[in-house]
């Protein structure tokens, strides 16, 4: 009986190990990502951002996705954007011969509001998509979700910072629960238009979770006149 019972175990946890050595799960990811933000006037900029990412660090590609908004300055802390964003997805951790990506169109509207608790920063970030996906695996669908971003600022000297922040991801059909990603990163100030992270980002789905190591840098361009 002891035997069937550790022949039974030894079977289950090879079958988990096998599993989360197919999807990656094991393995150290990599985003790598641009944002930039280009001031046109008071009230109006634009934002371009590109994000490259890989199940394993620097190789077997995941993601790239293209966004770009154009946002309403309320005020100092709060903006209004509608964007688009093209997606190209390799959902698989192994690469077949002949398989093709999953492409999304997605449109986009958000609420961001800053504020400051002495030297902390926090920035809250509301965002609805409207996702238009098309696979071969699957018949061409339309999905929606909401998305909820607190983040944390904190500086250390005049130039380098900490930052953290955990969002939610919550579909507008079934299943609700679609991600969350907690992340925390140090940063740099390179000069004042532009400022570079390097984190770590848990990336957890129903059942699943991947390590990401996250390399990114913020641009700021300010074509107003003075």
């Amino acid at each position: 009986m002891k035997k069937n019972i550790a022949l039974l175990l030894v079977t289950l946890l090879s079958i988990q190990y096998t599993n989360a050595q197919q999807d990656g799960q094991d393995d150290l990811g990599s985003w790598f990502m641009f944002f930039g933000n280009t001031r046109l006037s008071d009230r109006i900029s634009i934002s371009p951002e590109v994000q490259y990412r890989t199940y394993e660090f620097g190789s077997n590609f995941n993601q790239l996705l293209i966004r770009s908004g154009i946002n309403w300055h309320l005020n100092k802390n709060t903006t209004a954007t509608l964007g688009y964003g093209y997606i190209t997805t390799d959902g698989t951790f192994e690469e077949p011969t002949g398989e093709s990506n999953t492409i999304e169109h997605r449109l986009y509207g958000q609420f961001t509001s800053k504020n400051t608790l002495g030297k902390f920063k926090t920035t809250h970030r509301y965002r609805l998509e409207q996702r238009f996906i098309d696979s071969e695996a699957s018949s061409s669908n339309t999905q929606y979700r909401a998305r909820y971003l607190v983040r944390i600022t904190y500086p250390i000297t005049e130039t380098w910072f900490i930052s953290a922040y955990d969002e939610v991801f919550i579909n507008l059909q079934e299943p609700v629960f679609s991600q969350n990603r907690l992340y925390a990163a140090l940063g740099y100030v390179i000069n004042k238009n532009i400022v570079t992270q390097v984190g770590y980002l848990k990336n957890h789905f129903t059942g699943k979770h991947y390590d990401r190591l996250q390399i990114g840098i913020w641009y700021k361009l300010d074509l107003r006149k003075n």
